[in-house]
């Protein structure tokens, strides 16, 4: 009975020391995405032709992260301004010199399976990993 439990023991250790970096390396890999999407939205929000970042990006936004692995509506896209307006309105564009933000998050799903397994505390499902950036918006009427 010993030898069995030791068995069972040494394999799920094996499993976890051979998975362990794989996993690991697709939250690395999804996060950078995250981030990189981040980047790009406020580069083309912020920039001198438009102020906002409204929902026809987002859309195409979604669809390029869907062709990245990534399920559209668990995205969470929060855009702020630092002026309080929305950021998300063609007609009410940031103006140069404020700050436009966006905030891309996803949640963790079932990644962290491998350590429950072994006994380390994970995040929960639901919880959220996040990207997120801000620019000074280049509009000028």
């Amino acid at each position: 009975m010993k030898q069995l439990l030791v068995f069972v023991l040494l394999v799920a250790m094996l499993c976890w020391f051979m998975f362990a970096p794989v996993y690991k390396h697709v939250i690395i890999v999804r996060q950078a995405v995250l981030q990189k999407e981040v980047d790009y939205l406020l580069e083309i929000g912020a920039n001198g032709r438009h102020g906002y970042i409204n929902q026809s990006m987002i859309q195409e936004s979604r669809n390029r992260m869907e062709s990245r692995g990534f399920t559209p509506g668990e995205l969470v896209y929060t855009i702020e301004t630092t002026t309080g307006t929305g950021g998300t309105d063609a007609t009410s564009p940031v103006w140069r010199g404020a700050g436009l933000s966006l905030k891309l998050t996803y949640p963790y799903q079932r990644l962290f399976v491998i350590d429950r397994l072994v006994g380390i505390t994970v995040p929960a499902e639901t919880d959220r990993m996040g990207a997120s950036g801000m620019k000074m918006s280049e509009y000028v009427p």
